[in-house]
């Protein structure tokens, strides 16, 4: 509801939304500060790069029970130890002018400097769960961004074709610690003794 002094207007929120919209920066002309306030206020995930947004779909029942199965897993070997797991919504500044949205990012020290209050700058392990809709993004895209974000650890978990890839960084690109399918137990090269069933994954509920 908008107020003025001489009279009162209801605005509904479509007309709200087609008034943001048509206030939007055209695509390449995104400012970070633009793309800040818009993720900070939006329903929806939103990526960023180089003046260009990209809204990302909305998840489905299955990929979010994959994902907090995942993040309880990660949850009960991180915290206890002191570090922080979150999920998504929070956002990953890759570089400057350049910010991603992880399913579930994790740091093994929650005093780590990289944690801050609007987006992270850094981790020590990402994750996505491949989104049906753009499978590419994730086993493409992201593995390009989380190297270039020098993030050790990328986890790729594949509903499509039920595995989970783990990739480690060497130097600045990732070489494959393991490509793990049904019947095997998914680990990690950066976290010790770590280790999920690949059945459990793909049959949460």
């Amino acid at each position: 509801m908008l107020v003025s002094h001489h009279s009162t207007i209801t605005t509904s929120q479509e007309e709200l939304d087609a008034l943001v919209c048509s206030a939007a920066p055209r695509q390449g002309q995104w400012r970070e500060e633009d793309y800040l306030w818009l993720s900070g206020h939006a329903s929806a995930l939103i990526e960023f790069t180089d003046g260009y947004i990209e809204v990302l779909p909305m998840p489905t029942d299955r990929h979010q029970s994959i994902l907090l199965f995942l993040y309880r897993l990660f949850f009960a070997a991180i915290e206890r130890q002191g570090g922080k797991v979150l999920v998504a919504p929070l956002r990953l500044r890759i570089r400057p002018g350049k910010y991603r949205e992880p399913d579930l990012l994790l740091v093994r020290s929650a005093r780590d400097t990289r944690r801050q209050e609007q987006f992270w700058t850094g981790a020590d392990l990402v994750l996505e769960v491949v989104s049906h809709e753009k499978p590419e993004r994730d086993l493409v895209e992201k593995r390009s961004d989380y190297a270039e974000g020098g993030i050790p650890e990328y986890w790729i978990v594949n509903p499509l074709n039920e595995t989970i890839t783990v990739l480690h960084l060497s130097g600045d690109v990732y070489s494959e610690h393991g490509t793990f399918a049904r019947g095997a137990q998914a680990t990690s090269a950066l976290l010790e003794g770590f280790a999920i069933s690949v059945d459990a994954v793909f049959d949460a509920e």
